[in-house]
């Protein structure tokens, strides 16, 4: 077994693998760059190094001073965690040849099963079901017009070499490839050092199907169940879980012994991912392999009661598989949700700041694996993930409540994320039934948003949260005011009912609560229908609350704004407005809608980099046509106008860092 391992990577993945360093006695040494310096991985790890500057290609994409880093500290192994240079086969052949043990498979079969065109070839070779499509990259544009004519629109664009989504493009039409192509080729180019793209049929509405495989350096290869991964947006998943609710136990067996069988032909060694899409027919196609560890690993750990991180480091010190085929068993249900840090309501954008309030969620068959804590900096430089939550449950329904739940108790303030996002998908119909694909975002959202209503009953819900901290802060000041003006009188438990009108517009609630004889406990009435709230712990910590409704716990989180509340629940959203009946009666002559005037520029969607401009100062351009690129978070985004108009001035140049809200185009009017 290795005495000490260096960590090639950051963040929550780094925490992660320095958990199970831990546990098997193993020291932990972790590379940061200069923003890294404070971050709580770099705290964990047992010893750090200093790799350069933030920028990527300057420090975790830099092979050498990793494995100088490595030697420096006297590693004898080198994890690569996910990312960076984790799928990069001359790093690993670098280290083996270095005489660093790369915790991974070897360089050989990362090269053949890492790059999706040789991979594809492999899978058809020994009868592997594959998407249609061409087998070698396209070298030109007119290259790629004649393979999406032969192939038929829609057709999807993917990089030959990396994973996790980055730089795929669906195209729709001739129309679209020329854009299409190049953003795919600029940001593959940006994330893996690699512009090779193929060109493959799109076969719509697919659910995306993965099989996690294990195999040691004896030959001996198992697969450890599946997991679902629809759930995605930009081609990178935000929701996966396991077992799949699409397969029965035949396909199931059929899937995983055709993963096995892929690894098997490679010679692969470790942890490695075989994915799938699975048409409505039933019908499976071989997608990729990642020759590394998941994101998405938990949910297995959480099935199988197995520590893939610490399979990885045995089976790269030589040791057999500790378990076969037979032995693998999946126990009851997991689903994990990636909380990031992006804004689902501008289209996922990425986003930036620094976390001022931090507050992970516990209890019972959940588990966070977190990068970050209060204090973080978020930055432009790497991936927007900032952790994953994962509940356990005996079945689905058991899993999904428990993950819901937590996530109602993860609060985090000064970096706009997808917690509550993620938590809407969990409670939508859709989700509960099962009905996945990898359309669901934007089949049932629109704008970060669900397109149906909320429940009356959670908003229900909400509203008493919100009401009861307005009740308990307005008595808290008249018990204050009692003690220096005698007539305000104080409230207690014989109080009669109070009432309120609470608002979340558009929705209206006629509200009276009073107190139970019980100690912490209310009857509250919300439009004729009455629930029994219990509160043994009434302290509004970290804007959090937790409350006992008609027996079940929940919990809510609630933030003053101005007058009103923000309470969140369930990935429902709202702003309450508390009133007395005669503050109601008046509440119609407040204005409620400002109108905005459009403005004559294109301000910054968020923090990045300019990669570059798509027109010129006089030009004529419409509303959605491009009018520059930018990168961020290791993703290069194209940035439509938002108007017709003419452009006035052009304020930015290629290279230039930019921030959200920062003017970068002026118009003038037609």
């Amino acid at each position: 077994m290795f005495e000490k391992i260096l960590i090639a990577n950051r963040g929550e993945i780094a925490v992660r693998i320095i958990r199970t360093c831990s546990r098997l006695g193993i020291t932990s040494v972790v590379v940061y760059s200069e923003v890294d310096f404070r971050a709580p991985y770099v705290q964990a790890a047992d010893e750090s190094c200093l790799i350069g500057p933030a920028r990527a290609q300057d420090s975790f994409l830099n092979p050498e001073k990793i494995i100088r880093a490595a030697f420096a500290h006297g590693c004898q192994a080198v994890h690569p965690g996910y990312g960076f240079l984790s799928e990069n086969a001359d790093f690993a052949r670098m280290a083996e040849e270095e005489g660093l043990v790369f915790i991974g498979p070897s360089a050989d079969a990362m090269a053949l099963l890492g790059d999706k065109t040789a991979s594809k070839a492999l899978a058809i070779k020994i009868g592997v079901p594959v998407v249609p499509g061409r087998e070698n990259p396209v070298e030109t544009l007119e290259e790629a017009l004649s393979a999406c004519d032969e192939i038929g629109f829609p057709v999807l664009l993917k990089p030959a070499a990396g994973g996790g989504g980055r730089g795929m493009r669906i195209v729709m039409s001739r129309d679209e490839a020329p854009e299409a192509l190049e953003a795919c080729r600029n940001e593959t180019l940006k994330s893996f050092g690699d512009d090779r793209v193929f060109v493959e049929r799109f076969v719509v509405r697919p659910r995306h199907i993965e099989i996690q495989v294990m195999g040691d350096k004896f030959g001996n290869v198992i697969h450890l169940g599946e997991r679902e991964c629809s759930i995605q947006r930009r081609y990178q998943k935000v929701i996966e879980e396991t077992p799949s609710l699409a397969l029965d136990d035949n396909l199931r067996q059929v899937m995983g012994q055709t993963a096995c069988d892929l690894a098997r032909a490679a010679g692969y060694s470790g942890a490695g991912t075989v994915e799938f899409i699975l048409d409505n027919q039933g019908n499976y196609y071989f997608l990729e392999m990642n020759t590394r560890l998941q994101v998405e690993h938990p949910v297995t750990e959480m099935v199988t009661g197995l520590d893939l991180v610490e399979l990885q480091i045995r089976i790269a010190a030589g040791e057999k598989l500790p378990v076969t085929q037979d032995e693998v068993f999946i126990n009851g249900w997991s689903i994990e949700a990636r909380i990031c840090a992006e804004d689902p309501s501008r289209g996922f954008l990425p986003t930036t700041g620094m976390i001022t309030r931090y507050a992970q969620p516990k209890g019972k068959n959940v588990r966070v694996d977190s990068g970050v804590d209060a204090g973080s900096a978020i930055t432009i430089h790497y991936d927007s993930l900032l952790a994953k939550v994962a509940a356990w449950g005996a079945d689905r329904e058991d899993a999904r409540k428990t993950l819901i739940r937590a996530l109602n108790g993860y609060h985090i303030e000064g970096v706009v994320t997808n917690v509550d996002f993620a938590n809407s998908v969990l409670a939508h119909p859709a989700f509960v039934s099962g009905a996945l694909s990898t359309d669901f975002i934007g089949e049932y959202f629109s704008d970060g948003q669900s397109k149906i209503p909320p429940s009356k009953e959670n908003l229900h819900y909400m509203a008493m949260a919100a009401l009861l901290i307005y009740h308990t802060r307005r008595n808290q000041v008249r018990n204050s005011l009692k003690h220096m003006i005698p007539s305000v009188g104080a409230v207690d438990s014989h109080d009669p009912p109070h009432r309120y009108v609470v608002r979340a517009f558009p929705d209206v609630f006629q509200v009276s609560l009073e107190r139970s004889e019980q100690p912490s406990a209310w009857n509250i009435n919300v439009n004729g229908k009455t629930y029994r709230i219990v509160a043994p712990d009434f302290e509004y910590y970290r804007r959090r609350l937790k409350l006992q409704i008609d027996g079940v716990s929940h919990m809510f989180r609630l933030q003053y704004q101005e007058n009103h509340i923000r309470a969140v629940f369930s990935g429902i959203v709202r702003r309450f407005e508390i009133y007395t009946p005669l503050e109601w009666s008046v509440a119609h002559f407040m204005l409620r809608d400002i109108k905005t005037v459009q403005e004559n520029a294109l301000r910054c969607p968020m923090p990045g980099l300019i990669t570059a401009l798509s027109v010129q100062e006089g030009a004529l351009v419409r509303k959605g046509q491009e009018l520059l690129r930018m990168e961020s978070m290791k993703m290069e985004s194209s940035v439509a106008s938002p108007r017709d108009g003419v452009i006035d001035k052009i304020l930015i140049k290629p290279g230039q860092a930019v921030e959200t809200d920062e003017v970068l185009i002026t118009y003038k009017d037609l």
